[in-house]
């Protein structure tokens, strides 16, 4: 089997802090903090470690990016509460409940691809290499949607879990070693 490498480079994940936020009153608080009600609802919250980002919504839901790790995740929600816990805000971090939204991993399969034949022969493709080098590959019955390089690096998106990740990855590896059998 070619050798796979896999990192996670983005978790996408929601949380609810179970009550309103004042988002003004946050904002006013907090020096990392960017509020503009009228050009969008939430209050943008910058943590410094781990480098992640949120975007809280006065609703108390929480939008968190930029970790590449749950135990990342997990941090950069703690710190969230903690930062809200600034304006008297009790959080009870223990019992929130996180659900990741989005996986993006990039990486390499270690095998050179003919992106012109995968376009022909796999179904659910895209590609336009007149507008990017790259061919979109959505990967059937799963959530995984594959960005395919000519020198076998990839890039993954739409898997919720390191699991789904890793095995929409091998069958990824499977349907491309068919093909190439094929020719």
């Amino acid at each position: 089997m070619p050798k796979k490498e896999i990192k996670l480079q983005n978790i996408v994940a929601t949380t609810s802090l179970e009550q309103d936020i004042p988002l003004i009153k946050l904002a006013e608080t907090l020096p990392n903090t960017e509020y503009n009600p009228e050009q969008f609802p939430g209050l943008v919250m910058r943590i410094k470690e781990p480098k992640t980002s949120a975007l809280i919504f006065s609703s108390g839901k929480v939008v968190c990016t930029g970790a590449k790790s749950m135990r990342k995740v997990k941090e950069a929600i703690a710190a969230i509460a903690k930062n809200v816990e600034k304006i008297k805000i009790k959080v009870q971090v223990k019992r929130l409940v996180i659900k990741v939204q989005n996986m993006v991993a990039s990486g390499s399969i270690g095998m050179d691809l003919n992106l012109n034949q995968l376009a022909m022969t796999l179904e659910n493709t895209e590609y336009e290499p007149e507008q990017f080098p790259g061919l979109v590959y959505k990967l059937a019955d799963t959530r995984a949607t594959f960005l395919l390089f000519s020198n076998g690096k990839i890039v993954c998106t739409g898997t919720r879990s390191e699991k789904k990740l890793h095995e929409a990855v091998d069958k990824l590896i499977v349907n491309l070693q068919k093909l190439m059998k094929k020719k």
